[in-house]
């Protein structure tokens, strides 16, 4: 049979065959702008650096002017049922969401570039499964400040215990650091199945619905800081469901993307610059 339209032969998704196809374009950047997308991303670096070293320098602060505190006030909130809206707790847990930040925007430029079909710095798609690899790691090490490895608890308390704020922590450090070795595989080839590309947009949908359920405990701020995570939820849950469809899609090559790869992308950014500005 002869061939009447000179447009490539596209691939499809990875499930659901039976569903109808919806025409896409997909979105590409101006010419013009892309020579200038390096020295984009030598600014998006810089603007995380920075931010790296205010969320240090403010962590440095409050540690001061903690030990700054009457050392019998200190040693209460410490060790204490005082830790939840102290000044070392609110400072240790927002340096812990500022880094979970700056990890989510290094994912979401590197997805955004994706998604828009830019060509230069095509190593950055290895950003993704890094900083979830390392986030993981982060969380299953520093979530809490009494939990394992670190704290008081032991293993078993910290991973079997009741403590539902703890647990949830190392639920996000586990999945994170599974999800970015899988991811990891599949940009490398090993794993070419199509089912590979679900866990992360399934990890996206889970966690954020996981954080409708998040608490801080006894927190002083408790209300303001269970509106921030319903917030992070939605737009996760959104976030994880369009990059979920765009593997429904019939589409091209992944360079090109599609305006359902752009709206994951730009959620995961404003997700890590709601975290950058947390505050409890």
């Amino acid at each position: 049979m002869r061939e009447t339209s000179a447009r490539p032969i596209r691939q499809s998704g990875w499930a659901f065959r039976f569903l109808p196809v919806c025409p896409s374009r997909p979105i590409h950047c101006p010419r013009l702008l892309r020579p200038w997308f390096p020295l984009l991303w030598m600014l998006c670096l810089t603007v995380l650096l920075w931010s790296v070293s205010c969320v240090m320098a403010e962590t440095a602060g409050h540690e001061h002017g903690a030990a700054a505190q009457e050392p019998g006030h200190q040693h209460a909130a410490a060790t204490g049922e005082l830790w939840e809206g102290s000044q070392q707790g609110i400072a240790y847990s927002e340096f812990n969401h500022h880094m979970a930040g700056v990890f989510l925007l290094l994912i979401g430029l590197s997805e955004a570039r994706q998604a828009l079909g830019w060509p230069a710095l095509v190593w950055t798609r290895f950003l993704l499964p890094g900083a979830l690899t390392v986030g993981g790691i982060f969380l299953l090490i520093w979530s809490d400040h009494d939990s394992w490895p670190i704290g008081s608890m032991t293993f078993a308390q910290t991973f079997f215990g009741s403590d539902e704020e703890v647990l949830q922590h190392k639920t996000y450090g586990v999945l994170a650091f599974a999800v970015g070795v899988v991811e990891f595989l599949r940009r490398t080839g090993c794993f070419a199945h199509g089912v590979w590309t679900v866990p992360l947009p399934l990890f996206a949908i889970v966690g954020g619905m996981m954080l409708f359920s998040h608490s801080h405990g006894d927190h002083p701020a408790a209300s303001r800081i269970a509106l921030h995570h319903v917030i992070m939820g939605v737009m996760a849950v959104t976030a994880g469901s369009s990059k979920l469809v765009s593997g429904w899609r019939t589409r091209s090559v992944i360079a090109e993307g599609s305006y359902w790869e752009l709206l994951w992308a730009s959620l995961v950014v404003v997700i890590g610059l709601q975290l950058l500005i947390y505050s409890e």
